[in-house]
C-alpha cells in the first residue's frame, strides 16, 4: 500500500513508478549495485513478467516505468524491491565496500520508524506510481527519465548513459531488454528549449 498517496489502482496499465534509496544515499555510484539492479530487471522481465518501458538509474534512486504482463503490478514490485534490497545489502556486508559501516548504520536506523524491516531497511516505502494514460504522457515521462543524467552533468546527451533505456531508444540495444514506444527518436539533450517543450 501506498503511504504517499499514490497507489495503482488498475494492475494491468503500465505506471511511472520511483524507487529511492533511504535517506537518499547514493549507494548506485557504485557499478556493482547498479549490476546488481540490471540483472534483477533484466530477470523479471525474462521470468516475472515485466514489461518496461523505460529506466533510468541514477545515485540514490531509480525510475522504470513498467507494466506486468500477470496483471500483478503491486506484486512484481514488492518482490523486485525486496530481492534487490536483500542482494545489495549483502553485496555491501561481503564486498570491498569502504562505506560498509556507514551505510548498514543508516540502513538498520530506518527500520525503526516501520515496523515491516527487522534488520534493514534499503527503499523508502511508496514508490509514487502514476498510471499512464496516453502515448503523450508515457513520453513526457520517458523524457524525463532519460534526461536525469544530463541534468546531473554525468553525460552530454542522454545516450551516452549506459544505465538508462536511451540507449535502446536511440541506438537500438542496451543492456536490458525493454519495449520500445513508437515515436521520432530524439537523442534528449539539456537544451532550455526542448527542456520547456516537454509536457508535464
Amino acid at each position: 500500500m501506498e503511504t504517499d498517496g499514490y497507489k495503482i489502482r488498475d494492475q494491468t496499465k503500465p505506471h511511472y513508478v520511483t524507487f529511492t534509496v533511504v535517506d537518499w544515499i547514493d549507494v548506485f555510484t557504485r557499478k556493482i549495485y547498479k549490476d546488481i539492479i540490471v540483472e534483477n530487471i533484466n530477470y523479471c522481465v525474462k521470468e516475472k513478467g515485466m514489461i518496461v518501458f523505460g529506466y533510468v538509474i541514477m545515485s540514490n534512486h531509480l525510475h522504470l516505468i513498467i507494466q506486468s504482463k500477470n496483471n500483478d503490478l503491486s506484486g512484481l514490485i514488492r518482490d523486485f524491491k525486496k530481492f534487490t534490497a536483500k542482494a545489495i545489502i549483502n553485496q555491501i556486508k561481503t564486498g570491498r565496500e569502504s562505506r560498509r559501516e556507514w551505510m548498514l548504520a543508516l540502513f538498520s536506523k530506518a527500520t525503526e520508524t516501520h515496523g515491516r524491516n527487522k534488520t534493514y531497511q534499503f527503499w523508502r516505502y511508496g514508490n509514487h506510481p502514476e498510471e499512464v494514460y496516453s502515448t503523450k504522457f508515457l513520453w513526457s515521462k520517458l523524457d524525463y527519465i532519460h534526461l536525469n543524467p544530463v541534468r546531473s552533468g554525468l553525460v552530454e546527451k542522454a545516450s551516452q548513459y549506459k544505465f538508462s533505456s536511451a540507449q535502446n531508444y536511440v541506438e537500438g540495444s542496451g543492456i536490458i531488454d525493454i519495449t520500445l514506444v513508437d515515436n521520432p527518436v530524439m537523442n534528449v539533450h539539456n537544451d532550455d528549449a526542448f527542456w520547456k517543450s516537454i509536457v508535464w
